[in-house]
């Protein structure tokens, strides 16, 4: 099914008639490499990548993926804390309406990011001719256009497209829409270079994304139906990872969280990432201190710097690892789960009797370089820096004293925060409920936890690459294969114990799960469920059954923008 637009899209608000109008915009340095007068190259590609970061954004395209599947949960918490109209609870629910702001955020910059791209495009083009440079940054910009169309189809079911800004624009769904989306990854794949990543887009990760398209082209082509994996797709899945793997350029980070620190750029996993070093780092942490506890100070030269009480893992998720492990603690068995960083002496683990008002001599003492919150799935209650009266952190000799985070929002220090596993949108709707994720390094460059960070945000990473051509194996009857393939990173993270044990056997439920426990809080949870079947399932506060869910619903403000075209944008079916 395809439409046509009448109007030829000359810029962002013609590109998208239905766009917002007022995007929260950093100044940015054109140049992507942070200093001097921008050239022209790279001033045509600063505006694409640099709105990346925002269009990825907690409260947009992260959040969106993140809410509607079972690995998270955001409560109006205490009442009202996070209700934002209810959009988190829409989503998680999957009972959302077409004025919903986190899908019409979600859209917006989406739709914009397009439209850079597609300016990029249009200056490049005239130069690329003989200028390699130029010609370089052109296929980037193609790439990009594809990639983002590609989580359009994957949101919305369309794409949109466009060659240039002064042709008219088609919508295209289904078999249309990936057809499309092959044949412009393909028309740049053999000219990309593999040396300017990860916050360039190079040949492998350009590959990385056909490798995305192929496995999910069954639920693409039609996304009501059940899928069919063809073997055709099957087996160029495992055509492109064999490209990115035989390529020599990456290779596993021997401690998981290192993927998601300060110097996470040059870390040989990572194939595309959101850039933010530099000049760049104007842009954002939030993906770090969304989740979160926000009575909980992370960095001791930053006391501006705090958590927000946002979304936690639902329930239903922490039990796929309780389901994997068995009598065995998470975290004694799978160093994903969880890295111990404050190092707490058992002696003062007991809090019995104990409260932030009389526990001034229950704190350990750490200079801010070696100070560190603990990572991954934090339950119980955290420690971290503690302030005093004057709003400043309470020091020892040679460093600052940890305690543990006293609650601070709802109860004025007369307790321990205290995350529990149950956390629902009534009665476990508390600033503490939930156990939170810890992802991502709270910046050491980020003075108040929301901007200015060095952490690249990860896109696409070698262990997904292994992942995709395991799922392609096995739905292609090579289970040894697949086997093979999902043990190489279950077992990669030898720098810390506890390595999780090499599987023995295989299947899709096994392989569900694994993609859980590797890419935990990644943005690829909402689309492995629809593809595996689990997408209609219930979970935490979501019973919703409606295949028709699977796709969100258009905005309502970009219907009513392209109204003046009759039958030009359809609202999605079950809208």
């Amino acid at each position: 099914m395809k439409s046509k637009i009448i109007i030829a899209f000359l810029s962002v608000s013609s590109l998208f008639l239905w766009s917002c109008s007022d995007l929260e915009e950093e100044v940015l340095d054109e140049s992507l490499k942070g200093s001097g007068q921008a050239q022209i190259v790279s001033g045509a590609l600063a505006p694409a990548y640099g709105l990346l970061p925002q269009t990825f954004r907690h409260t947009r395209y992260y959040g969106l993926q993140l809410i509607a599947s079972d690995e998270a949960i955001l409560p109006a918490r205490g009442g009202d804390q996070w209700y934002d109209g209810g959009k988190f609870i829409e989503v998680h629910t999957h009972k959302i309406t077409p004025g919903n702001g986190l899908v019409g955020e979600t859209w917006d910059y989406l739709t914009t990011n397009i439209s850079r791209t597609v300016s990029a495009i249009g200056i490049l083009e005239p130069m690329a001719e003989t200028d390699s440079e130029a010609r370089q940054g052109l296929y980037e910009m193609k790439a990009l256009r594809a990639y983002l169309n590609m989580l359009m189809l994957d949101s919305w079911g369309l794409v949109f497209k466009k060659q240039n800004v002064d042709a008219t624009s088609e919508i295209l769904r289904g078999a249309a829409a990936v057809d499309y989306l092959q044949s412009e990854f393909l028309s740049v794949v053999d000219h990309m270079n593999n040396d300017m990543g990860p916050g360039r887009l190079t040949q492998n990760a350009v590959y990385g994304f056909l490798a995305k398209l192929h496995l999910n082209a069954g639920v693409y082509r039609d996304p009501y139906a059940t899928p069919i994996f063809s073997k055709q797709d099957m087996d160029k899945v495992i055509e492109y990872t064999n490209a990115i793997i035989d390529s020599g350029k990456h290779h596993m980070s021997a401690e998981y969280f290192d993927l998601f620190n300060d110097e996470n750029h040059d870390n040989a996993e990572l194939i595309f990432a959101l850039d933010q070093r530099g000049i760049l780092n104007n842009d954002h942490s939030r993906w770090a201190y969304w989740s979160l506890s926000g009575s909980m100070f992370p960095r001791p030269e930053y006391p501006n710097a705090d958590g927000t009480d946002g979304p936690a893992l639902t329930p239903d998720f922490y039990q796929t690892w309780v389901d994997a492990y068995g009598a065995v603690d998470p975290a004694m068995a799978d160093a994903r789960f969880y890295q111990a960083n404050v190092g707490v002496p058992e002696n003062l683990k007991d809090l019995t009797g104990l409260n932030p008002q009389n526990d001034s001599d229950h704190f350990i003492c750490v200079s801010a370089e070696e100070f560190e919150i603990d990572r991954g799935i934090l339950r119980d209650t955290p420690w971290a820096p503690r302030k005093d009266a004057d709003g400043n952190f309470y020091t020892c000799d040679g460093g600052y004293r940890i305690y543990p985070v006293g609650e601070r929002r709802e109860a004025d220090m007369q307790y321990y925060v205290d995350h529990t596993l149950e956390i629902d949108f009534q009665s476990n709707n508390g600033y503490a409920s939930g156990y939170r994720v810890s992802k991502y390094q709270f910046s050491h460059s980020s003075p108040n936890g929301n901007n200015y960070s060095d952490v690249d945000l990860v896109l696409l990473r070698y262990a997904e690459i292994y992942l995709m051509r395991a799922e392609a194996k096995l739905r292609n009857g090579d289970a040894a294969g697949a086997l093979s393939d999902v043990n190489f990173v279950r077992t990669a993270r030898v720098a810390r114990a506890p390595i999780p044990a090499a599987l023995t056997s295989i299947d899709l439920d096994i392989l569900y799960r694994e993609r859980g426990f590797e890419l935990y809080w990644e943005m690829s949870r909402r689309t492995d469920m629809i593809r595996f079947g689990h997408y209609e399932d219930s979970w935490t506060e979501k019973s919703d059954t409606d295949i028709r869910h699977r796709l969100f619903p258009i905005p309502q403000s970009a219907i009513d923008g392209a109204s003046n075209t009759e039958g030009y944008l359809v609202q999605n079916e079950g809208y």
